[in-house]
């Protein structure tokens, strides 16, 4: 695609594809977060002038708190720090956000800690975070003509591209590795009839998705050519969280790390907040949580380096399986300025944190949130983090998508005859 860009009035024409005015919101450029060159708005990721990747750099206006709490009970409600239109409600999408944040004193007790909150995003659209993302990237796939809709995943992002692909009427085709669990295929391929199973781990179904993306046209692949715009939809994870407490910033925040765009974002909606006067500036740590299985962020992090050394994922926390983590440098780099860290557990630790989680606060998440919580329990072990202040941990999806991650560790405690001599005989009353 050229890079040219035409003006006409009303319209934009770059890289090839006609884009109206206001397609992105206050969204002013993309920016390279390495060497700060900008390029126009469009279908780029990578910086011509140094290969960095780009992320959405804005010319925000004065935004209220009022105008944000009067907006609809979903992430368009903070509409003018997205980069999308300002009619974006009126176009056929998931409205997924503003999930439940749970004050969880039960687990709070468990582990020791003052104050804990849950970010519960399983009750989005499709049972993840991923719908946030996805909503983001739909707008601008649709800004930008595209003719389909695609992604590569390892599971809660097929799920939910084919859903929100599904609901806007565009065709849409989902990359994910063969041995993906059987939930998360089912639950992609029940919206679309383009899910292709791909022999290799997330890595190598990246990879086939940016070959694919140089090859094909009117392809928007969500985390490959419009990944800018979709990575910015996890910074609604980050607003929310603050208005929901009150228009405030919590002291800590403990949360999962596959490519590291999450923690990054959330950080910047943050940062973002702070800048506009919505909340006030204050100290706040970030802590980073990976399966051990697959830890590169948090093995560079221990190793104190920089360099984050590609892994092949051997993890039953298949949603964190990636080896080679986009963001995995920015992720080290937040944590330790905040003065957080990077932590991971291994399967049996996730297994036990998604049962505990389940036992004291009735949420049933899948194996990322187990590993959340369990790099939770195991920084407050360790005295990484603080106990005495207020701390929320993000739980990014179901439990009823990895079943297979629990369903040897819980059942029937007993099985008996229709009496109450054979119930009294199990010792539970």
């Amino acid at each position: 695609m050229s890079a040219a860009t035409v003006e006409t009035i009303g319209t934009t024409e770059t890289a090839g594809v006609v884009i109206r005015e206001g397609a992105f919101g206050n969204a002013r450029a993309l920016s390279c977060r390495e060497c700060g060159h900008e390029v126009e708005l469009g279908p780029h990721y990578a910086c011509p002038e140094c290969f960095g990747p780009l992320e959405v750099a804005y010319d925000f206006p004065t935004v209220t708190r009022e105008e944000i709490e009067a907006g609809p009970r979903n992430i368009w409600r903070y509409k003018a720090l997205l980069p999308v239109p300002a009619d974006i409600e009126q176009s056929p999408n998931m409205e997924p956000g503003f999930t439940r944040l749970l004050q969880a004193r039960n687990l709070a007790r468990e582990l020791g800690l003052e104050k804990l909150w849950v970010k519960d995003d399983s009750t989005n659209p499709t049972n993840s975070f991923k719908d946030r993302v996805v909503a983001c990237a739909l707008s601008a796939a649709r800004e930008l003509d595209a003719k389909v809709f695609a992604c590569p995943s390892t599971g809660n992002l097929a799920n939910a591209v084919a859903a929100a692909g599904a609901r806007a009427g565009i065709r849409t085709v989902v990359f994910i590795p063969s041995n993906l669990e059987k939930p998360k295929q089912v639950n992609s391929a029940v919206y679309t009839d383009s899910l292709v199973a791909v022999d290799g781990n997330y890595d190598d179904v990246n990879k086939l998705a940016s070959e694919i993306a140089g090859e094909e046209d009117g392809w928007a692949f969500v985390n490959v050519n419009v990944r800018p715009f979709y990575a910015e939809g996890s910074k609604t994870l980050g607003y929310e969280i603050a208005e929901q407490l009150g228009w405030r910033l919590p002291d800590q925040i403990v949360i999962p790390v596959a490519s590291g765009t999450q923690l990054t974002k959330v950080h910047k909606a943050f940062q973002e907040l702070i800048k506009l006067g919505l909340v006030e500036d204050k100290p706040y740590r970030v802590f980073g949580a990976q399966a051990t299985g697959c830890s590169p962020v948090s093995v560079a992090y221990k190793a104190g380096v920089d360099a984050i050394r590609p892994v092949k994922p051997d993890t039953i926390a298949k949603s964190l399986a990636i080896g080679n983590p986009a963001d995995g440098i920015y992720v080290l780099d937040i944590c330790r300025e905040t003065g957080g860290a990077v932590e991971d557990i291994s399967d049996e630790e996730v297994r036990e944190a998604i049962v505990l989680l389940a036992r004291t606060e009735g949420i049933f998440t899948e194996t990322a949130g187990g590993t959340t919580v369990g790099v939770l329990k195991k920084l407050v072990a360790s005295g990484q983090l603080d106990p005495t202040l207020e701390t929320v941990v993000i739980n990014t999806g179901h439990g009823l998508k990895t079943l297979d991650a629990v369903s040897g560790q819980v059942g029937a405690r007993a099985t008996i005859a229709p009496t109450y001599a054979a119930f009294a005989a199990t010792g539970i009353a």
